[in-house]
């Protein structure tokens, strides 16, 4: 049981140190939503997400007010529409972007941040649906305010398809043209992954696995600030003590996030999933994965012993939170999203961190290559050996690696693009000026590691 010592506890955390509840994610399935008919599955789609999300954001209202708990954001996770997709008589881009728009069109009748979904699952292979699907992606996030898409390109067990990387080069590219007034802002909702977790209710990779019920409360938790705070607490003393703390700290960030998805759960009359415990920083000062980093001893994140420190962060903080919940899931870690974490602006900007050792990072931490603006003329086949590279670290390690990277149009490497909110700002960084043009266009599928082979 939860009892009410540990919630006075969190007080502090809440007012000096940005303890937060990032986000409580609603997954809902659309598979009885597939049929022919575009327009019958629009319909559908538009009454189910607004019949099962109508409560959503009250209830996060209602939670946060009864225990001062700060609740960011509230948010809807759907079923890959590539699946509905693929029920169409006859796919289209067409039908796709309507599917989209009807998306977005639910989510802001029920007062969400951002639905996600607009997805597809292509690791070895592709639908027709699924074709589809992707070729619309840069209008679809063009034409909408708040829908995320995700596309899973490799797997452990299935390796990388390489046409679908070419493929997603190309799609990054176009949704930034498309998006030129707000300097690319589509790339920011769009998502690239290897070995995706059905259960992240973090977007924009956010969509509701086939293995999910009908309808499911995801809970992201948060807390930078909280643990830079209490490393101050230790300076100097060795990891041993360094990773106790954190272990302590992400204990009592899990179980205020324990209690806040139990209650939803609760009130909407809906099964309660996971507890997603990473550390999502904010542009906020203070609430930087960066400066628990920099906590530790390096003078600035991004020099030697960067990747070493955050190995010992990401694993504290999963042994912590897997002690305080028996459903922790997500992608669970620590987050390095470069435009959104105030330290990392800072060291990118001093030139301390480049975007190859963000590659070395991501060996380490919860997922990958992620807001990350490079150069508007950076090519598609360079887009795309950058998602190869981060999918090959996801599958030789058998874990969640992603690429959200956003080839700013018109910006040039020392320029620096600001988005705001959450998104927060970011220099424009150097791609390597070698190409790889001819790698990209072998196409094919890289084949799975030998350690894929469980069985």
């Amino acid at each position: 049981m939860i009892n009410p010592f540990e919630i006075i506890e969190t007080i502090e955390m809440i007012d000096k140190e940005n303890l937060d509840i990032r986000t409580i994610t609603m997954g809902i399935s659309l598979k009885s939503c597939a049929g022919p008919d575009i327009e019958t599955k629009c319909k559908k789609v538009y009454d189910k997400i607004t019949s099962y999300a109508k409560d959503l954001v009250k209830t996060g209202e209602d939670i946060e007010q009864q225990f001062g708990i700060p609740i960011i954001n509230k948010r809807i996770s759907v079923t890959p529409i590539a699946t509905l997709a693929d029920a169409l008589d006859e796919p289209t881009v067409d039908k796709c972007v309507k599917l989209a728009k009807t998306l977005d069109e639910a989510a802001k009748a029920v007062g969400v941040n951002f639905i996600g979904g607009f997805s597809a699952l292509v690791h070895k292979g592709y639908t027709n649906g699924e074709r589809v699907l992707i070729e619309s992606i840069p209008r679809a996030l063009a034409e909408t305010d708040i829908v995320c898409s995700s596309v899973s390109v490799g797997s452990t067990k299935a390796g990388i398809n390489m046409d679908a990387v070419k493929q997603m080069g190309e799609i990054v590219k176009q949704a930034a043209e498309l998006t030129s007034d707000t300097q690319g802002f589509a790339c920011a909702k769009l998502v690239v992954f290897c070995n995706p977790v059905e259960d992240n209710p973090f977007m924009a990779g956010a969509f509701l696995g086939d293995g999910e019920g009908e309808c499911v409360i995801n809970v992201g938790v948060s807390g930078p600030g909280v643990v830079k705070c209490a490393l101050e607490k230790v300076k100097g003393q060795d990891f041993g003590v360094v990773a106790e703390t954190i272990k302590k700290t992400a204990f009592k960030i899990t179980r205020m996030g324990q209690l806040v998805a139990q209650k939803a759960s609760a009130r909407l009359g809906v099964p309660f999933g996971i507890v997603d415990l990473s550390l999502a920083p904010t542009p906020a000062v203070g609430d930087s994965v960066a400066y628990i980093l920099e906590e530790m001893g390096l003078e600035k994140c991004g020099t030697h012993g960067t990747t070493a420190a955050l190995a010992l962060l990401n694993d504290a903080v999963k042994k912590g939170g897997v002690m305080a919940s028996s459903y922790v899931g997500g992608l669970s870690g620590a987050f390095i999203p470069v435009s959104e974490d105030a330290g990392m602006i800072e060291a990118a900007k001093c030139g301390a961190l480049s975007l190859e050792k963000l590659e070395a990072m991501t060996c380490v931490c919860s997922v990958g290559l992620d807001m990350i603006v490079i150069p508007g003329d950076t090519s598609a086949a360079t887009i795309s050996a950058i998602i190869a590279d981060e999918a090959a670290i996801g599958m030789i390690n058998t874990k969640t690696t992603a690429v959200r990277i956003i080839p700013a149009p018109g910006a040039v490497e020392g320029d620096v693009v600001e988005f705001g909110g959450l998104l927060g700002t970011g220099p424009v960084m150097p791609v390597s000026k070698y190409g790889s043009d001819e790698f990209i266009a072998r196409g094919g599928r890289i084949p799975a590691p030998i350690n894929s082979l469980k069985n």
